[in-house]
């Protein structure tokens, strides 16, 4: 019998600020998203087997909408993921003059929640409450 595909009740997002380059844009989607995949189990489907039984990775089991913003819509979608408590991550502009994993992180922490210069924001959680963090901003075109 075939499996019947999975509608479902949640959401993943990325949200973009509209003023970087497409090499920063796909870099900032790829590391938002490997944070939520490590934190949030339940995003992550099955393992993948080609008709030669090469075994893949499992990647979400849903899609991910990749959004687009201005920076003052970026910095309310921030305010608004804070204030729900949804599982989220965050990218900087100061990332981007970093080299490794440690820096990052350093870097995030040197700067208070209000100043930190948000370049992207991944998020995960019910459709509705993802809806309203991401308000007022545009699919990707």
């Amino acid at each position: 019998m075939d499996e019947q595909p999975l509608r479902f009740d949640t959401k993943i997002a990325v949200l973009l600020r509209d003023d970087l380059a497409p090499w920063q844009r796909l870099n900032v989607t790829s590391f938002l998203v490997s944070g939520l995949g490590s934190q949030v189990p339940e995003v992550i489907g099955a393992p993948y087997e080609d008709a030669d039984g090469v075994a893949y990775l499992p990647m979400f089991r849903q899609p991910v909408l990749v959004f687009e913003a201005t920076k003052e819509v970026l910095r309310a979608a921030h305010a608004r993921v804070l204030s729900r408590s949804l599982p989220r991550a965050v990218f900087t502009a100061d990332l981007f003059s970093t080299g490794n994993d440690t820096d990052n992180r350093a870097a995030v922490r040197a700067v208070p929640t209000v100043d930190l210069d948000l370049v992207g924001l991944a998020v995960y959680g019910p459709k509705g409450g993802v809806d309203k963090v991401v308000k007022g901003a545009r699919m990707h075109p």
